[in-house]
């Protein structure tokens, strides 16, 4: 890191001397990461760059002991795919038991605390692995899928054991030779792996690195995980059909979405991703441009939590590309910008219904609707007072149906001189005020 000597502050150690801080980095510390160690330091005096770094000796002294080094961050992508247990319980795991979608029983292998590898099958869930508070459980196995049939209680990993996952989920596929695979081939790879397990806590060191993904390879993973906090970092640009689809509904204890970098998508990519995620209270940012059919389709919806929506940038939209997104989001206050111009069949049917605090609508620039395009879109919105709709023809089938129903008793409607509106749920909502759009 190059110094910066136009801008120098100083940190104060407790030793009553202003040490200065420069751009030196000491173990990757901050000013304001010091702070409070150990009680020792006890304020930072005139700093306003918080990327300048304490070059003093006593603050490495602070950190790491004297004649101590830095200690590298841990590298999970060399770990094989590791449950670390938080109570006492048991681990097992079904599949597809009545062959919903192959007979075959697979055989994977753990090793207990490092110890020796044993095998088990997948069959009837009858394996048991006993575990206690601490024990550290690795898996590997060299099967192409993991699909599992969620019905009949017939899951993927059970347990009545908490713990965290961590480590790299390709040693289920490629075995010990896990380290740099980056290719989902088989559709449903890890469908659903972790379906209504409890007892998993955090998936946040979890290693997910496929670049390459297979449709619907990650559909459903964690569905049900009503004690999950955090998620896997979800890095792939380029998805797959379904990929994410489902991914952390009902996870009820999750409160901040990943980050979702993908520019690719791919129908149905995040359909239901965080569905009846009711604490979420943050959602991921969404910058795609180019979109598919159905790639955000309910993917907020039911999030009662939820104050604040993602912008959405794209202008050219996919059949019902944003379809219930934010159906039920009970506690959604601002409603992102909806810039597109071109619409396609049913592209924001039911976006915001039952959204009862949304008080102002997006502007809605387009002038040519399509097929139930705006259908349901703020149904029993409750709180509405304010649409600006500039569609020039609103003659297409179903475009506008019911899409009104149960707002505020008044408000104002603004829409485009030369358009002729109905009254009513599927119009202009009665007793509103209506204004040409200048």
């Amino acid at each position: 890191m190059a110094n910066e000597p136009e801008s120098i502050s100083y940190i104060n150690l407790g030793d009553n001397i202003d040490h200065p801080i420069d751009a030196v980095t000491v173990g990757e510390k901050s000013a304001s990461d010091l702070l409070n160690k150990d009680g020792l330091v006890t304020s930072i005096n005139g700093s306003s760059d918080d990327e300048h770094y304490p070059s003093a000796k006593c603050v490495h002294d602070i950190i790491y002991g004297a004649g101590g080094s830095p200690t590298p961050s841990h590298n999970y992508s060399q770990d094989y795919l590791t449950f670390d247990i938080l109570s006492d319980g048991d681990i097992a795991w079904f599949y597809n038991e009545n062959g919903m979608f192959d007979s075959e029983e697979k055989e994977i292998e753990y090793s207990k605390n490092n110890g020796d590898w044993i095998p088990i099958t997948s069959s009837d869930g009858n394996t048991i692995i006993s575990v206690q508070t601490g024990d550290s459980i690795r898996f590997r196995g060299n099967n192409s899928t993991y699909r599992f049939n969620s019905f009949n209680d017939k899951r993927g990993i059970l347990t009545t054991a908490g713990f965290n996952v961590s480590g790299n989920i390709m040693s289920l596929i490629y075995g010990d030779n896990f380290v740099g695979q980056t290719i989902l081939t088989d559709l449903e790879t890890f469908y659903p792996l972790f379906n209504r397990c409890s007892g998993l806590v955090s998936s946040e060191n979890l290693i997910l690195p496929a670049t390459t993904l297979s449709d619907y390879c990650y559909s459903s993973m964690f569905s049900g995980c009503i004690n999950l906090t955090s998620a896997p970092v979800l890095s792939t640009t380029t998805l797959s059909v379904g990929c994410y689809s489902g991914m952390f509904e009902f996870c009820t204890s999750l409160t901040t979405a990943p980050e979702l970098p993908a520019t690719t998508l791919a129908e149905e990519c995040y359909y239901g991703m965080f569905e009846y995620c009711t604490n979420l209270t943050t959602a991921s940012e969404l910058p795609a441009t180019t979109l598919s059919d159905y790639c955000y389709q309910s993917m907020f919806s039911g999030c009662t939590s939820l104050t604040t929506a993602p912008e959405l940038p794209a202008t050219t939209l996919t059949e019902a590309c944003y379809m219930a997104m934010f159906m039920g989001c009970t506690n959604l206050t601002t409603a992102p910008e909806l810039p597109a111009t071109t619409l396609d069949t049913a592209c924001y049917k039911q976006m915001f219904e039952e959204c009862v605090n949304l008080t102002t609508a997006p502007e809605l620039p387009a002038t040519t609707l399509d097929t139930a395009c705006y259908s349901r879109m703020f149904f029993n919105c409750e709180k509405l007072n304010y649409i600006k709709c500039l569609a020039t023809d609103i003659s297409v089938w179903q475009c506008i149906d019911d899409w009104v129903n149960n707002v505020s008793s008044t408000g104002t409607f603004v829409k485009d001189s030369n358009t002729s509106w109905n009254t009513g749920t599927s119009g202009i909502p009665s007793g509103w005020t209506v204004q040409n759009n200048s």
